[in-house]
């Protein structure tokens, strides 16, 4: 039995300590707010009384939209990623924001702590690959960081096979990259008759790496921007066994969006459970009565509380 995990509700309106671990949903539908600026229960931004009627209404404080978050170039913003340049995330962060200086970060919880203390102003991290599934290492960070979601991209991934200047596929003997990218072109590589594995890091890592040391009986499954940036020769294009892999991408930022009215909004909500019977079932019919579609559904350990072992002498106590 696992114990029941814990409890966070990802709206602009919270801002909670997040809990160790739960059951994380994801739900879509519109959501209106209504949001004043700040002051007190009436409104009172701290102006004399007689000030507001005399104000330009255009100069009015208002509240942050998904267009003040979610620049439409991203001009000006540092963006930090997982990985070496030429990473698939790199790749992903300049869709998200098209004009933005990218910041790689050697690991996710990098990228995290690069927002948290204004190195970077927001940061794109993968959440789920539509054949790897989930990267669980992100949800859990989500729960330990004071980062909020305000929106997300997908990228399709399209995996090449690099070598240094002037090694053919006859010399490879071996492949290099991330323990997904492996995973992903693994019928495509033995077909090829590369049988030996390398698991590193980061796809654009392996690529660095290979031209660094000046490998010739290893190849890359990497990005064809890494091929550019590292000055390696691509053998082969699209080497992924399903062509249809994409990536969802997170986009992270210090401050919240405030949902308009205009376009349905996902939510992300953590949340634990009571044991006993029926509970699970409880908290899902508070969204089907409300005709919310949930589109994903996850459960994470509970840190705190491992999982509970009966002896095998079942009268014995749980521990």
């Amino acid at each position: 039995m696992v114990s029941p995990p814990t409890l966070r509700l990802r709206i602009p309106a919270v801002n909670s300590r997040p809990p160790p671990h739960a059951v994380v949903m994801r739900c879509r539908r519109s959501i209106a707010a209504s949001v004043s600026p700040p002051g007190d229960a009436n409104g009172s931004t701290g102006v004399p009384a007689a000030a507001p009627a005399s104000r330009d209404p255009i100069s009015l404080p208002r509240p942050l939209t998904t267009a003040d978050l979610m620049e439409a170039s991203g001009d000006g913003l540092k963006v930090a990623y997982q990985g070496c340049p030429g990473a698939y995330s790199e790749a992903a962060a300049k869709k998200a924001y098209p004009s933005c200086q990218t910041v790689p970060c050697e690991y996710f919880e990098t990228a995290f702590q690069a927002v948290e203390n204004w190195v970077a102003d927001r940061a794109v991290l993968p959440l789920e690959n539509s054949l790897g599934g989930s990267i669980h290492r992100n949800y859990d960070l989500l729960l330990r960081h004071r980062l909020h979601i305000v929106g997300d991209v997908r990228l399709a991934v399209r995996h090449c096979l690099l070598a240094n200047r002037g090694v053919k596929i006859e010399n490879l003997r071996s492949a290099m990259s991330h323990p997904q990218a492996l995973a992903q072109c693994e019928q495509t590589l033995t077909k090829l008759g590369i049988e030996h594995r390398e698991a590193v890091d980061d796809t654009a890592g392996a690529a660095k790496l290979i031209a660094e040391h000046k490998l010739q009986d290893t190849g890359a499954v990497a990005s064809s921007l890494a091929a550019q940036l590292y000055g390696l020769d691509i053998l082969a294009e699209n080497i992924q066994d399903d062509t249809d892999n994409i990536t969802r991408f997170m986009m992270l930022a210090r401050e919240p969006i405030i949902p308009r009215t205009d376009k349905p909004f996902k939510t992300s909500i953590v949340f634990s459970l009571e044991e006993g019977p029926g509970q699970l079932f409880k908290a899902l019919a508070v969204f089907a009565l409300r005709k919310i579609n949930l589109t994903k559904m996850e459960s994470r350990p509970h840190k705190k509380k491992p999982l509970r072992l009966a002896d095998d002498n079942c009268s014995a106590p749980l521990k």
